[in-house]
């Protein structure tokens, strides 16, 4: 798949107690595949990262707010989960807006673990079929989700996976998601 993403790039959004495997492993899957990424964040600095949610797991740096950031800069967007990262980001109006924004959009979308919170905060899943880790598999259906247990769903333009156990089925899924979307101009010429 090296290539694949040649030129794209890709927002990933995400804040303290991010699953650092969650954040890494699909990064990691998109750069190899020729994307440039870079970490939004509701703070400066670095956000703390988790393994497990509840060991320490170092920090990532932050490359940009998401309150400045525009959703036309970016080709595709990803939502790493642990427990506490998607529960600060609903609780942020500049997070939820980006990612109502980017879902209406059209450009893919994707959610691993507990990263559909986030989209559950945005009002985007009625009447998506959608995966997660099991104990968020209540509040999507509250908000009009169709819930199924499986690797990795895909629903137009919003992917998403149940849990780190996934992330293979998940990091390949997500490359060929994005590899379809259009580069966008504001990508293509920051290149």
């Amino acid at each position: 798949m090296a290539g694949a993403l040649d030129g794209r790039r890709v927002a990933i959004l995400a804040a303290d107690g991010v699953e650092r495997v969650e954040l890494e492993q699909p990064r990691g899957a998109l750069e190899e595949a020729g994307a440039r990424t870079e970490l939004l964040s509701i703070h400066e600095g670095e956000i703390a990262a988790r393994k497990n949610d509840l060991e320490d797991a170092g920090t990532f740096p932050v490359g940009r707010l998401v309150d400045g950031a525009s959703v036309d800069e970016y080709d595709a967007l990803l939502l790493p989960g642990g427990t506490v990262n998607p529960d600060q980001l609903r609780m942020q109006p500049a997070a939820v807006e980006f990612v109502r924004n980017f879902v209406r959009s059209g450009k893919p979308v994707a959610a691993i673990c507990h990263g559909p919170w986030t989209l559950v905060e945005a009002g985007v899943v009625e009447g998506r079929r959608l995966t997660s880790y099991p104990s968020l598999r209540t509040d999507l259906r509250n908000a009009g989700a169709e819930v199924v247990d499986e690797q990795v769903v895909t629903d137009g333009n919003i992917t998403t996976s149940r849990s780190p156990d996934d992330l293979p089925a998940f990091c390949e899924r997500i490359v060929q998601e994005f590899s379809r979307a259009p580069q966008t101009a504001d990508a293509a010429s920051a290149t």
